[in-house]
């Protein structure tokens, strides 16, 4: 009886996941059509709180644990508890972004109570403070308009963060990436990346000449090659591919993306004859199988398990996620694709790309070029990364250890793309903002326009009387 609900409830979530994702570019059209998108999101909300619901339901029903009851009502209290305060406090915010937002967040939770369930309550708990401080990113946004003045603080403040890491970071998997403060592991290169969009867009605002140009890229090149001497090459692939892709929409040249490319192509290189755990890393993605027992057993197990799952996956609890090293940072993916299919993966996928593109729209949209740039570097950061990790885990490309945003277990990750989507989420309220300031321009200067009208008319009106009141006098007059 277990496993055939195990089962149904499998093919489900897989068919509730396809209509939501399928919903998630269908509202676009519907672009005049508030109401219909309205019921869109609503649709897509119910959605993700059944699916959510269900995955629970396999849980608990598979491991018995009362603990899982109690942890998915607080889940279901925090889910309700954002939505309620963006309707009360941001209703010119994307609801499909919230709506993503919140669909990723409840996939992590599944999936990482299926895999630990004590790291899943600690990224609950981070989740919280995730959730205050991207709260009230909207309105810091709203109140202070002097973040394009801050250009060289952001730059300092990053290299000096990156700068810690390197002298006194921890060594992880051959590469330091992380410094512990009162037993709290922090990842720098994730906050700082958020800054490190910021100087680049503050930079690129005030000109775009050769010079300006050239200071950008020296500050820019600083924060990549200290990542590199950390050996988290993942990370400085990651800025230089942000730092690129800014320059080239700032000033619409090709050859600066051209030569970026390049430049980049000689780095690879020279990052394999440099780093040792580089060449292992590509070799295992090579050809993982002939060296499974070393150096390709991650990869190898994370290839078996994407194709254990198939296209329907094995169900919640039946497979054997915990066989890949590291898969509730790196290779969750993997664990997603072997209990919940290939189809459910190909869908988060989806719902990834239809963020980047909600990022793009906004980027396009706004006026401001400073918060333009913003939010196209930051569209990009979570683009590319989305892009590492999976490229990575699916052996498309060697493995970088980059997170898969808002999915992966860990706090800095978590905490940095919830500031992230806060960030986006105000600037889509200022843009809705400066759409509707036109309108109340243009219907304040038609009134203006009219008001004169109208004095002029009464001025007409009110001398033709003056003038026919005289007249009369003078006809008295004269008849006197």
């Amino acid at each position: 009886m277990l496993h055939l609900v195990t089962q149904a409830s499998k093919y489900l979530m897989i068919l509730l996941f396809m209509v939501y994702t399928f919903e998630c570019f269908h509202v676009f059209r519907f672009e005049n059509r508030p109401k219909r998108q309205m019921a869109i999101y609503s649709r897509q909300r119910g959605i993700m709180y059944f699916i959510h619901f269900d995955a629970f339901l396999v849980i608990y029903l598979n491991t018995q644990n009362v603990q899982v009851i109690g942890f998915y009502l607080m889940q279901l209290i925090l889910f309700i508890g954002i939505q309620l305060v963006y309707h009360l406090f941001y209703k010119k915010a994307s609801e499909l972004l919230l709506n993503n937002m919140l669909m990723l967040l409840a996939i992590s939770l599944v999936i990482l109570t299926r895999i630990s369930f004590d790291k899943a309550l600690k990224q609950f708990l981070i989740m919280i403070v995730s959730t205050v401080l991207s709260l009230l990113i909207p309105i810091i946004l709203q109140k202070m308009t002097s973040f394009r003045r801050f250009t060289w603080a952001y730059a300092l403040v990053g290299i000096a963060a990156l700068s810690v890491v390197l002298v006194a970071g921890a060594v992880s998997y051959g590469a330091k990436l992380s410094i512990s403060i009162a037993g709290i592991s922090i990842q720098p290169s994730e906050f700082v990346k958020i800054l490190y969009v910021f100087f680049i867009a503050s930079m690129l605002y005030q000109a775009t000449d050769m010079k300006q140009l050239l200071i950008t890229s020296v500050i820019a090149a600083v924060h990549v090659l200290i990542l590199v001497a950390s050996k988290d090459l993942g990370s400085a692939l990651l800025y230089f591919v942000t730092y690129l892709v800014m320059i080239y929409v700032a000033t619409r040249r090709l050859a600066y993306f051209a030569g970026g490319l390049a430049a980049c192509s000689l780095a690879a290189v020279a990052g394999y004859k440099l780093f040792s755990h580089v060449r292992v890393r590509v070799l295992a993605w090579k050809d993982p199988l002939s060296m499974i027992d070393k150096e390709g057993y991650q990869i190898s197990q994370s290839l078996f398990a994407i194709g254990t799952g198939g296209w329907f996956g094995m169900g919640l609890c039946q497979g054997l996620p915990n066989k890949i090293p590291v898969v509730a940072q790196d290779f969750i993916f993997s664990a997603i694709s072997e209990e919940l299919g290939g189809i459910f993966a190909l869908c988060l996928i989806m719902v990834c790309v239809s963020c980047f593109f909600m990022f793009l729209n906004i980027a396009m949209q706004m006026k401001d070029q400073f918060y333009k740039l913003v939010a196209l570097g930051l569209g990009t950061v979570y683009a590319f990364q989305v892009f590492l990790t999976i490229g990575g885990v699916t052996k498309f490309i060697p493995s970088t250890g980059v997170t898969l945003p808002l999915v992966s277990y860990g706090g800095s990750s978590l905490l940095s793309t919830m500031i992230l989507f806060g960030i986006i989420q105000g600037l889509y309220i200022m843009k809705s903002q400066q759409a509707i300031q036109p309108v109340t321009k243009n219907a304040e200067q038609k009134a203006k326009a009219k008001k004169p009208a109208k004095k002029k008319g009464e001025e007409k009106i009110n001398g033709s009387k003056k003038t026919k009141a005289a007249a009369k006098v003078k006809v008295k007059d004269l008849s006197k």
